[in-house]
């Protein structure tokens, strides 16, 4: 009886083993080479599957080595910010597959396919998927797929609305009247100072940020941002790592740094919650800021949301809302530094419009050289310089068939400084490229322009971007001129967003 519980023990275990290997071997070769074949039938070039760990070895290469030195003072940012997939558009056009590891990465750098792709709406595509260790970063939106996603963005589509951003009004005057004080006591009587603008601007936004979707200040939420900064550093080093199923419950140093953060931004995020609840009981209408209108919905007897799902939407803007803004902000102003032709046409088109007064929003929506400026930045250094989506069924695009389980990777960042869709001074700083609209910036009749993103999924918060940006710039230029720091060192880098890897330093003069 014993020899017989053995045997089938052993048969049992033999049996599991030989699965177990087959599906290693499934996963990490006869799958691959299967979808590489898939690829290869269609036309679409790159290089060869590698055991395991496809590419990734080559692209950590090319990114160590493009960050290890400093770029000359242009405006040609592509073989420095996305060395690897520069390469791969040289050497085998605007279509072509690459391996993160043991997916196949299909690089798309042709506007239409690019659109088309980010219009998909049926469901089979769907974001890339994520490294589980980046998930405390955020699981608000952006995360969210299919019927949850669509309730989820129309919930939070009215806090975006022009009535709604017109009422954010006082809030960004507020704001951006604290950091013009601020720079003017630090300018004081000499009337010049050094500064490096980054962390300034991510102060003024994230102050924006607080106020306008929790009614709260920077200082209340400055921890969170401090935090943040920190998962991001750490998230961009897990993207680039092959990661182990099950790793991120082993309690390594970095492991249990990633739970402390996540639990104490939770934590500062809850105790912003429960004083907004307090208020509304206190009979607030509580509904004028995004928190107020997550908690209006929430507490709606059909609503699927969670006050979890409350706090995690609250990480994402506080992250998305600090983040893009500033970076937009301080390339700005390294751009206008550089470009002072350009600085001079936008301070007297601020001066003629507003004068000395606080920009309202009419003033702002007047200021056309303004956002020629500020989509010409968004141009040349888009905060998002790649967008993934990944193919979760076979799906046909333009009459390419692209099989389940495929990365496609849209370069903003090429697109934005391709010559065939800009013309041959594409890597020159020209807002005038924009002075008819968006729509006819780029070459022909294709929209080569895409910092937001596309289709549905387009950024919710660009309009409130769009105004806190010419908001800023405006009072800036209202009160100060500025020029480049001898200090300061060109090299455009991305932790997530685009952003300059040695900082801003700038020299700032009171008008």
């Amino acid at each position: 009886m014993e020899g017989s519980i053995l045997k089938t023990m052993a048969y049992s275990f033999a049996i599991l083993t030989v699965y177990t290997l087959l599906r290693v071997v499934y996963s990490i070769w006869w799958r691959p080479k299967s979808l590489e074949k898939q690829l290869r039938r269609q036309g679409i070039r790159g290089t060869h599957y590698k055991l395991l760990f496809g590419d990734a070895k080559a692209m950590k290469q090319s990114f160590m080595e493009a960050r290890s030195k400093p770029m000359a003072l242009n405006h040609s940012i592509v073989p420095r910010v996305i060395p690897f997939y520069h390469e791969m558009a040289q050497k085998y056009g605007k279509v072509s597959v690459s391996w993160h590891f043991t997916t196949p990465r299909v690089l798309i750098v042709e506007p239409e396919l690019m659109r088309m792709i980010l219009k998909y709406k049926n469901g089979h595509l769907h974001r890339l998927p994520g490294n589980p260790l980046g998930y405390h970063l955020s699981r608000g939106l952006l995360s969210l797929e299919g019927e949850k996603w669509a309730k989820r963005r129309k919930l939070l589509s009215p806090a975006f609305h022009l009535e709604k951003l017109k009422g954010m009004m006082p809030a960004f005057s507020t704001s951006c009247h604290d950091l013009i004080e601020r720079w003017k006591n630090l300018v004081g009587p000499q009337g010049t100072y050094e500064l490096d603008v980054m962390p300034e601007f991510q102060n003024l936004t994230g102050d924006v940020i607080s106020r306008t979707a929790f009614g709260s200040s920077y200082e209340e939420g400055r921890r969170v941002f401090e935090l943040q900064k920190e998962q991001i550093v750490l998230v961009m080093e897990d993207f680039r790592n092959f990661y182990i199923p099950g790793f991120r419950f082993v309690p390594t140093r970095k492991n249990k740094r990633r739970y402390y953060m996540d639990s104490e931004i939770k934590a500062m995020i809850k105790k912003i919650i429960l004083k907004k609840k307090q208020t509304l009981k206190n009979g607030d209408p509580g509904n004028d800021d995004l928190l107020g209108l997550l908690l209006q919905c929430q507490e709606q007897t059909d609503s699927e949301m969670t006050i979890d799902d409350v706090v995690e939407e609250c990480k994402l803007f506080y992250f998305v809302g600090q983040e893009t803004t500033a970076n937009w902000l301080t390339w700005t102003t390294l751009l206008l530094s550089m470009h002072p032709n350009w600085q001079e046409k936008a301070r007297a088109e601020v001066l003629q419009i507003c004068g000395k007064k606080m920009p309202d929003i009419e003033a702002i929506s007047n200021l056309k050289i303004v956002s020629m400026i500020l989509h010409e930045v968004l141009r040349l250094y888009p905060p998002v310089i790649m967008q993934f989506r990944h193919t979760g069924e076979r799906i046909n695009i333009a009459g390419m068939c692209i099989p389940a389980g495929v990365d496609l990777v849209l370069p903003t960042a090429l697109l934005h400084h391709s010559p065939e869709y800009w013309g041959d001074d594409v890597e020159e700083f020209k807002p005038e490229r924009f002075s008819e609209g968006v729509s006819k910036a780029s070459k022909g009749d294709q929209t080569a322009f895409y910092p937001f993103g596309w289709g549905h999924r387009i950024c919710l918060g660009q309009g409130l971007a769009m105004i806190e940006a010419k908001m800023a710039l405006a009072m800036i230029l209202q009160h100060f001129w500025f020029e480049l720091s001898p200090t300061y060192t060109h090299a455009p880098h991305r932790i997530i967003t685009l952003q300059p890897q040695y900082g801003a330093p700038i020299i700032l003069h009171q008008i």
